[in-house]
């Protein structure tokens, strides 16, 4: 099972490094989570460089990738040449993007007519795209599934785990994630958010 992060240029630390963490709760010999960039580095908006663990190409054959976002998204989808590279197939991979990640979804014609969530700031480019944005934190239609604001983060992974792993596998990274004392609240709330969508 291999997890593709995309992580371009300017990217927020939050979507990567949240997923990336969370995702690796799951303790599986076959089980990989890659920071995926299509440079050797990727420098966040925030100035922290990170090595690439794979590369774009990686992407088309990984059973989930996750469109991370940042301030150069729509740099990002309005390079032909690297948008060509992300050949990604919702019938053959589970496919979610976190904000700004939902309009490289779009441009890539992978959410239609579906509605998405995305970030406020990005949501404009979104609906000029043609896609219907969502005010929630969360949803998936199959298994293409978008997320708007930084700390629906866990949201994508989890929704990840519960769809390869199962929900009690969801459950438990959630629960080691969450903050002291607002465990059980803080797990109710996540699965709340993902359940409905599990098996649309």
């Amino acid at each position: 099972m291999h997890i593709a992060i995309l992580t371009f240029q300017g990217f927020n630390e939050l979507d990567s490094f949240i997923a990336l963490g969370l995702l690796n709760r799951i303790k599986k010999p076959d089980w990989r989570v890659t920071i995926c960039c299509p440079e050797p580095t990727a420098t966040s908006m925030n100035g922290v460089t990170v090595h690439a663990q794979s590369r774009l190409a990686d992407a088309r054959t990984a059973d989930a990738v996750i469109v991370g976002s940042g301030i150069k998204t729509r740099e990002v989808v309005n390079d032909a040449a690297m948008m060509a590279e992300l050949q990604l197939d919702p019938s053959r991979q589970l496919i979610a993007a976190q904000c700004s990640g939902t309009l490289v979804l779009a441009k890539l014609g992978l959410l239609g007519v579906v509605p998405a969530c995305t970030d406020l700031t990005t949501k404009p480019w979104v609906v000029e795209a043609g896609v219907e944005v969502l005010n929630q934190p969360f949803f998936a239609k199959g298994n293409v599934a978008t997320a708007g604001g930084c700390f629906a983060s866990p949201y994508l992974a989890a929704w990840i785990i519960a769809r390869t792993e199962g929900e009690e596998a969801a459950r438990q990274a959630l629960h080691y994630v969450a903050p002291v004392g607002e465990k059980d609240e803080y797990v109710a709330l996540a699965m709340k958010n993902i359940v409905p969508y599990l098996s649309s």
